[in-house]
């Protein structure tokens, strides 16, 4: 982890699709650390209950276990926008890198990306994040009926993540 967030800006997995949080860099204005002040810690040195270290295109959110998603201290977790609850991905940090680069996103998040969706996120800047109507938790027919919008990740994160935390 120090190795990513130290010396990188962050990683782009997937043309962008998946975001892992570094030092922060103009393609990904975010940094950890910052992403996490103010949402899971009031000042930095604190015990956080869940540490925020990637998201997605589609708002989904990848944090590590602090003690309040579960048992399972360290590993991470995904809050997914169809469900809005934290699911364990029963993966430590190094596993989760490994598996956004060598896993099967496409079965992951199968049913989630629409036709052309590379094309749209290339350029989709790291701090936006796409909102969708009906919201991904509402019953539709696929993701081609529903209205996408670029906000930026506080205002979903705000939404339906915030809420989440103790």
């Amino acid at each position: 982890m120090g190795a990513i967030v130290y010396h990188t800006g962050g990683l782009l997995v997937d043309d962008g699709w998946i975001r892992i949080f570094g030092a922060g860099c103009e393609r990904l204005p975010v940094s950890m650390p910052s992403w996490n002040k103010g949402k899971t810690i009031k000042e930095f040195g604190e015990k956080a209950p869940f540490w925020i270290i990637a998201d997605d295109v589609i708002g989904g959110i990848y944090a590590i276990n602090g003690g309040q998603l579960g048992k399972d201290l360290g590993n991470v977790y995904y809050f997914p926008m169809d469900s809005l609850e934290w699911e364990s991905t029963e993966k430590s940090y190094s596993d989760f890198i490994w598996w956004c680069f060598a896993g099967d996103l496409e079965k992951y998040y199968e049913g989630f990306r629409w036709n052309g969706w590379r094309e749209e996120i290339v350029n989709l800047p790291g701090d936006k994040a796409f909102s969708f109507y009906p919201f991904l938790s509402c019953e539709a027919k696929s993701i081609e009926d529903r209205h996408r919008e670029s906000v930026h990740v506080n205002d979903l994160y705000s939404l339906f993540v915030g809420k989440t935390v103790k």
